[in-house]
């Protein structure tokens, strides 16, 4: 599984001319799903976004996390974070899991997440979405949970 997690002072997702999800101060976290992925996956990439310290504390450093912070999460579900390009110029999402499963998995990621009493707010599994990100920072960081970066 694999997730981008951005530090945003503001978010959103819209589906067909109507906001899905919307934050304030919190992260925007796109994930995806990959073939082979287990509720184990979720439990790494939903326990690092909570744990992630990438907002200053009073001195300026990056100490803090979403739930120091009490912000929110926008999460979204993008396939394509599991495109390969190492052949070419167009990817290949062989390794993106198949839609039921995938959903499933992203909704444990989300239930995790609430579970810490973190509000989580969407996007639609399987539809185009806008997204508007305004990027903190910019502070953007990798997840993997098979920790190949």
């Amino acid at each position: 599984m694999r997730a981008v997690v951005q530090r945003t002072s503001g978010s959103s997702v819209t589906v067909d001319s109507e906001i899905t999800g919307k934050i304030d101060r919190g992260l925007m976290v796109l994930i995806g799903v990959e073939d082979g992925d287990s509720e184990k996956d979720a439990e790494y990439i939903a326990d690092k976004v909570t744990g992630l310290r990438i907002f200053e504390d009073e001195n300026g450093k990056m100490n803090l996390s979403v739930t120091d912070i009490r912000g929110e999460i926008l999460a979204v579900s993008q396939f394509t974070l599991l495109g390969d390009v190492r052949k070419g110029k167009r990817p290949s999402f062989t390794k993106a899991g198949a839609p039921d499963e995938a959903n499933r998995l992203y909704r444990k990621v989300i239930e995790l997440i609430n579970s810490k009493g973190i509000n989580v707010e969407e996007g639609v599994f399987q539809t185009h979405m806008m997204v508007e990100i305004h990027n903190d920072g910019p502070v953007t960081i990798l997840l993997d949970s098979r920790k190949l970066f």
